[in-house]
């Protein structure tokens, strides 16, 4: 019996299936639960702080009216059932909102939110590469006076050491493809930036050579999960990331039972969007970010063709709704989704 194909791929899963097959398997496939963190339920709650703000008319974009922002997010997740399931006492949870208070505040040492427009917040977007659907949410989309695109992502962890900072840079040709098969254009840059306790901006230009790359990259790996789905065969691939990994309890690498993880498994249902992965933790030691070759295993790197600036990396990844009309200055009509 093979397993069923993944609706879809995004920067995460891209991630997720380069750094260890079995833990996409464990997502994407079986779709089994994993349990809320606080770095990631934090993310989220600084992301919509700052998606609110962005709301504002640009005059009211104000750090006094971004901490109205952050305190209409937490009534928000006041109710939330993963934000509960951290099981936060008063002291915990007074912590974390000042914690989220702090990035927020950090933002505008960044940026002056006054000074520009963004044409796009939480912006879904998706197209199709073959028999392959490729996903992606952008956190804001900025279009220039001269008519060119700027993708912005938030990122609440530490910023990377200069030996990670590649890996941390991949979905900027993620990006890039889906803006340039959407919007008929490849945005001028794609910006990081960290709103932890050393903010920074962290840039990068994509480039017709690294959109390509990243191209045949990802068809690539489809065909690497393909092959794995038909053979059932996800193998795991231990590294520093483990310590953070939902699933040690069910990987063999850990003395896991696998055959319990398969009866704790949920029908592939109609496309959904991803589970949001919100800039996890940064790893002490290198996270390789091997590209998956064109190989039966699962767990074997895929031959791939240089990339000009970063393999692929994490992107959260939200709901959708449909959206119609034209990008200011492209006159391309976007197939877009748009949370």
């Amino acid at each position: 019996m093979t397993l069923p194909l993944p609706t879809s791929l995004s920067p995460s899963k891209v991630s997720t299936f380069t750094d260890c097959a079995l833990a996409f398997r464990f997502s994407a496939i079986d779709k089994l639960p994993e349990a809320p963190s606080v770095p990631a339920m934090k993310g989220s709650l600084v992301h919509r702080a700052l998606e609110l703000l962005f709301v504002r008319p640009p005059a009211e974009r104000t750090p006094l009216e971004a901490r109205s922002c952050l305190a209409i997010a937490v009534d928000e997740f006041a109710t939330d059932p993963q934000f509960l399931a951290l099981g936060l006492d008063g002291a915990a949870q007074q912590a974390f909102i000042d914690d989220a208070a702090k990035m927020v505040e950090r933002y505008f040492l960044l940026e002056d939110p006054t000074a520009f427009d963004p044409i796009g917040i939480e912006l879904l977007l998706s197209t199709s590469v073959d028999d392959l659907l490729l996903r992606g949410i952008i956190d804001r989309l900025d279009l220039t006076p001269d008519g060119e695109l700027i993708v912005t992502d938030y990122k609440t962890g530490r910023p990377p050491a200069e030996r990670q900072e590649a890996s941390k840079l991949g979905g900027v040709h993620f990006y890039s493809l889906l803006c340039e098969r959407l919007f008929g254009k490849r945005p001028v840059k794609v910006q990081l930036l960290y709103l932890g306790t050393n903010p920074q901006i962290i840039t990068a230009v994509p480039s017709e050579q690294s959109t390509r790359a990243l191209e045949r990259k990802v068809t690539a790996i489809w065909s690497a999960v393909k092959r794995a789905c038909d053979s059932e065969d996800f193998r795991p691939k231990p590294s520093a990331l483990c310590s953070w990994c939902s699933f040690q309890s069910f990987c063999p690498a850990f003395g896991g039972d696998l055959p319990t993880a398969v009866e704790l498994r949920t029908p592939l249902a109609a496309p959904a969007a991803d589970t949001p992965v919100v800039d996890a933790p940064v790893a002490d030691t290198p996270v390789a970010d091997t590209p998956v070759a064109d190989t039966p295993a699962a767990d074997t790197p895929v031959a791939d063709t240089p990339v000009a600036d970063a393999p692929v990396a994490d992107a959260p990844v939200g709901g959708e709704l449909p959206v119609s009309g034209e990008l200011p200055s492209t006159g391309v009509p976007p197939t877009a989704m748009m949370e």
